[in-house]
């Protein structure tokens, strides 16, 4: 969608990255580091500077007990940290429980490491339109082949955040079937409204389980930077090690070198962070309402799940709809249906962005507003 936003000049809500520049403190940072010598190999699994700010962190903040030394991978984005996990922790036929809709590499990283992916909905179902899971259906999509089960939250695509009875629910089930939790936190700073992020790996028996992945791109607007990490048990992060090595040997180091910088930054940049993609979101919001879409309000992330039932011809699904949209009236977003993985159960849906500037969004409501014109 991208590329094809380029092509017709439009603009791109669709691929989840900042147009706007990561904290200058960073940039200097990474810039002296290179000027003071980081510029080879680093320790595979992450320079021990920046592994040790990552245990402080997890320790302390996300209440995580983590050993430098022992528990912390340092990988190439949260997307490496992922498929790393997978194909240290899995054999083939096992299986994998994912949430959907879902990010769209946890189904082909799944499949890439022999396992068999399985599926539970998020349903637009709960208070306030909340995407919310049936625990009864998440109970019978356990099989005897269940290996483990993936909990991507703040949640992309719809801006879920599983709230602590849900998790406690996930964690009751692991626990009962012997699986593994593997979580994807990258949005873990970006919440609205005073939500809490629980950690899973923090709730009672789950550190022993759990495999926590997050990183820098999101939090500090270094999308570019692909710098991750995977928090997991000492026997776990061995795996997790060994496949990391041959994958990609190991992320780049006068960037590992800036992130302990990033680290360092005090709570009010936190504070800043939610503000502004509040700002963002509630710029965006009413400009898609006022178009014709039906918007799901996200409680955390940057991106907005949307229902195009009211806006698309007869016959017109939600790719051939998002190609529509491109070429007028030029905004660019990103099909329901590549978060499922049957794409009728996505074809009324549309995702959209706003991890972008303020001119940004403004020129993206001005032309969402022509479709409300046309109707």
């Amino acid at each position: 969608m991208t590329r094809l936003n380029a092509i017709h000049g439009g603009v791109n809500l669709a691929q989840g990255f900042p147009d706007f520049d990561p904290p200058p403190e960073i940039i200097e940072a990474a810039a002296r580091a290179m000027r003071e010598g980081y510029n080879q190999y680093a320790i595979t699994w992450g320079a021990p500077r920046l592994r040790e700010a990552l245990a402080r962190k997890l320790t302390e903040f996300n209440r995580i007990p983590t050993n430098a030394q022992e528990n912390v991978t340092v990988t190439c984005g949260a997307t490496e940290a992922m498929i790393a996990t997978l194909m240290a922790i899995l054999n083939p036929g096992d299986e994998v429980l994912i949430f959907a809709p879902f990010y769209e590499n946890y189904g082909p990283d799944t499949v890439l490491s022999g396992a068999v992916p399985r599926y539970v909905f998020l349903r637009p179902e709960g208070p306030g339109g909340a995407w919310v899971f049936d625990p009864d259906e998440l109970a019978a999509a356990v099989t005897p082949r269940m290996r483990a089960l993936i909990v991507n939250t703040p949640h992309n695509p719809t801006g879920h955040v599983f709230t602590r009875s849900e998790l406690e629910t996930i964690a009751a089930l692991c626990q009962r079937h012997d699986l593994i939790a593997i979580t994807d936190e990258i949005y873990e700073h970006i919440l609205y409204e005073g939500r809490e992020h629980v950690r899973l790996g923090s709730l009672p028996g789950m550190a022993e389980r759990t495999v926590t992945i997050s990183g820098l791109s999101k939090t500090f607007a270094v999308t570019g930077w692909r710098l991750g990490y995977a928090i997991a048990p000492a026997e776990l992060t061995v795996g997790i090690r060994r496949v990391h090595d041959f994958l990609t040997v190991g992320a780049a180091a006068p960037l590992q070198a800036a992130a302990v910088t990033a680290m360092s930054f005090p709570d009010a940049y936190y504070d800043d962070l939610v503000a502004g993609y509040r700002a963002r979101r509630d710029l965006l919001l009413p400009a898609l309402r006022a178009a014709g879409f039906r918007v799901h309000d996200p409680a955390g992330a940057y991106y907005v799940m949307t229902d195009i039932a009211d806006l698309a011809d007869d016959g017109e699904d939600d790719v051939a709809f998002a190609l529509r949209l491109i070429r007028d009236p030029g905004v660019a977003a990103v099909p329901g249906s590549s978060f499922y993985s049957r794409p009728e159960l996505g074809r009324n849906k549309l995702r959209f962005a706003f991890p972008k500037r303020h001119e940004t969004l403004e020129a993206a409501s001005e032309r969402l507003s022509r479709l409300a014109v046309r109707a």
